[in-house]
């Protein structure tokens, strides 16, 4: 069972890409175009990564982890960088091969487990982009000691996270109608282990993807146990409030951090 998440997050986010949802809808051939002429932007967390994060990437190997879609990559390949995009879906890894296809770019895909990067060599990447994605994985640590080690000395990390408190609101609909929320599930949260069984039956019935909530201490902690040194961070605000905590806290969180 423990395994099990994997099969069925590949298998949720194929069916995403099949229908296109927010996180499977490739970037317009337009902006491909645009960011060909040096016009882009890329997202960590709802607003555009800074400026100064992607200030020189031509010619920058970039890995954009757990990050298909073709939202992120085809953007970074058109606006020069050599680009492999890593994900556990294929559906939605198509996604940025048509994109790369189309408009010739410097990209390739590869499938696989964000945690597990032994397709790669050491140090061959000057550049990991990891938005959010890691709440599908039950530990984040395997995943920010391989960011580590496929960097090149001085290569960036930029990763995004969700804050961890919204993962201890059980999201009843009638308290957040009253603008409460109820304190239920205990950091870390894991669906396969939080929730009862027949909720969690429920989930994986429905074909919903399995997500779990890290510590800071994993999330930021762990970073500066593989190694890296923090170099920015920043906080956003949800642009809709999903739970009733978006409305009161910013809970995208984003890294820069640095190989020493």
């Amino acid at each position: 069972m423990e395994n099990h998440y994997l099969k069925l997050n590949q298998t949720h986010w194929d069916n995403q890409a099949a229908v296109e949802n927010q996180w499977s809808k490739p970037v317009s051939d337009k902006e491909i175009i645009a960011a060909k002429k040096g016009d882009w932007k890329v997202y960590l967390t709802p607003t555009p990564v800074k400026s100064q994060w992607l200030a020189d990437i031509k010619g920058k190997k970039i890995l954009c982890l757990a990050s298909a879609g073709g939202q992120q990559g085809p953007i970074l390949a058109a606006a020069g960088a050599q680009v492999t995009v890593f994900d556990l879906s294929e559906g939605q890894l198509s996604k940025d091969r048509q994109l790369a296809e189309k408009h010739q770019l410097n990209l390739v895909t590869a499938q696989g487990d964000m945690a597990d990067l032994s397709n790669f060599t050491d140090e061959c990447f000057d550049i990991v982009f990891h938005p959010i994605s890691n709440l599908y994985v039950p530990d984040v640590n395997p995943v920010w000691q391989e960011c580590y080690r496929v960097l090149k000395k001085g290569g960036v990390l930029m990763a995004s996270f969700y804050n961890p408190v919204v993962f201890v609101d059980d999201r009843d609909p009638q308290l957040r109608a009253q603008g409460l929320m109820r304190p239920t599930y205990r950091l870390p949260y894991s669906d396969q282990r939080s929730l009862p069984s027949d909720v969690l039956q429920a989930k994986i019935a429905a074909g919903d993807g399995l997500v779990f909530g890290h510590s800071l201490t994993d999330l930021i902690g762990g970073q500066l146990t593989a190694g890296f040194l923090l170099q920015d961070f920043v906080e956003d605000f949800a642009p809709h409030a999903r739970f009733l905590v978006d409305s009161y806290i910013p809970t995208f969180l984003a890294s820069k951090a640095i190989k020493g």
